[in-house]
């Protein structure tokens, strides 16, 4: 068939032409954005899951829906080692240039960002460029408020403060954060502080992260109270009826059918993740001299889709980790036949090694966001079937 008509897109937070399995947080995130633009207390939400599960797609999904309400929003992607500071303001300053232009009041909205100015400058990151960068607000900075250098007191007062800008409008304000787990403890502090205040004055804005599926803890080791001040969501692998539509969806507006049989052998090989679903669609569309797509057609597609994970997917995270993080996640292969989590005593057991001494490899495959401390005691890969490529490749 035409692969140029192939509609399948397996891609780092790219859309998938057919939305399947997340109507229930998308419904939620209606009656939260409804709920805030009437002055009702609303908790944030935070999105959790493996990657290739479809986190930064559903996000900004979410972004879409807020912005089509006339919601002023903004997005940034946490790094380790970079202070939230200059992102937190870049995405602010987007969300209130959305609404400035139809706000009754432009000298409030002046106002604010110059608190906006002055809360960036304070950014401690690059001390030696500090004097040349320019958070790219045109007004004077207005000393006084979230300036005082300290993030938690700063990000409550300039939170409020934007809040304050859409108070009596009937919309909000919208902070999208995509890999959470990786902002530093005092920015993570700050946030849970700041949603706690948000919250209590039922103050019209929100903060939507997504993150593995260690944020949650990320979040309560922070602040105790955070397991209550954020509505979790886990996003987890596809059912049957929704991988299939993820599929059938899209085929059927290029007059293209599957099989039962090749919904089957796809289903199994995809496992229900969206990104498998996509990779492994893609390929068998282009090995398929017909419509309809048939099981012959998956079985000959598949390897082009697993050499493509292989590389892509899998192998760009195996070549960053260091020989002694490789020798740390290939015991932890050998110990998951199912890719669960295992526990970290069972890898030093397999290594031969005292727990201590592979803190270091642990610690770094975190950072690296190749593993995550699935509870006390445990650890998992944050990428689905990464174990089962390991043991492929040994």
């Amino acid at each position: 068939m035409d692969p140029v008509r192939n509609p399948y897109a397996p891609g780092a937070g790219q859309r998938p032409p057919e939305l399947a399995g997340r109507d229930r947080q998308l419904d939620a995130f209606d009656i939260v954005l409804e709920r805030v633009a009437r002055g009702r207390p609303e908790r944030s939400v935070m999105l959790t899951g493996l990657r290739g599960v479809g986190k930064t797609v559903l996000l900004n999904q979410l972004r879409s829906a807020a912005r089509s309400r006339g919601w002023g929003t903004g997005k940034l992607e946490a790094r380790p080692d970079q202070e939230l500071r200059r992102p937190l303001a870049s995405a602010l300053h987007m969300a209130v240039r959305s609404i400035a232009v139809t706000h009754r009041n432009p000298e409030q909205v002046d106002d604010f960002l110059g608190i906006l100015k002055a809360f960036a400058l304070r950014s401690t990151d690059g001390k030696g460029m500090r004097e040349r960068w320019n958070p790219g607000i045109d007004v004077p900075a207005v000393t006084g408020r979230a300036d005082s250098g300290d993030i938690e007191i700063d990000l409550v007062e300039l939170l409020m403060e934007a809040a304050a800008l859409v108070r009596d409008l009937g919309i909000g304000i919208a902070v999208f954060i995509d890999e959470m787990q990786d902002l530093g403890a005092a920015d993570i502090s700050a946030i849970c502080g700041a949603c706690h205040e948000l919250s209590q004055d039922a103050a019209p804005l929100i903060v939507v992260g997504a993150g593995l599926p260690h944020l949650p803890a990320v979040l309560t080791a922070s602040k105790s109270y955070s397991e209550r001040l954020f509505s979790y969501h886990r996003i987890d692998r596809l059912d049957r009826a929704s991988a299939d539509q993820a599929l059938i969806a899209p085929a059927e507006r290029e007059s293209v059918k599957y099989s039962a049989e090749a919904l089957d052998a796809l289903y199994r090989k995809a496992d229900g993740y969206p990104y498998f679903v996509q990779a492994y669609g893609k390929a068998a569309w282009d090995a398929a001299a017909q419509s309809p797509i048939s099981a012959e057609d998956v079985a000959v597609a598949s390897p082009a889709a697993e050499e493509e994970l292989a590389v892509g997917f899998f192998g760009s995270r195996y070549e960053r980790a260091t020989p002694a993080e490789r020798e740390y996640m290939r015991a932890m292969a050998d110990l998951s036949g199912d890719d669960g989590p295992v526990a970290t005593a069972a890898v030093a057991h397999e290594l031969g090694r005292k727990p201590a001494s592979l803190s270091p490899a642990r610690d770094g495959l975190i950072k690296k966001g190749l593993i995550y401390s699935a509870e006390r005691g445990t650890i998992g890969f944050t990428v689905p079937h990464f174990g089962r490529y390991l043991r492929g490749v040994q």
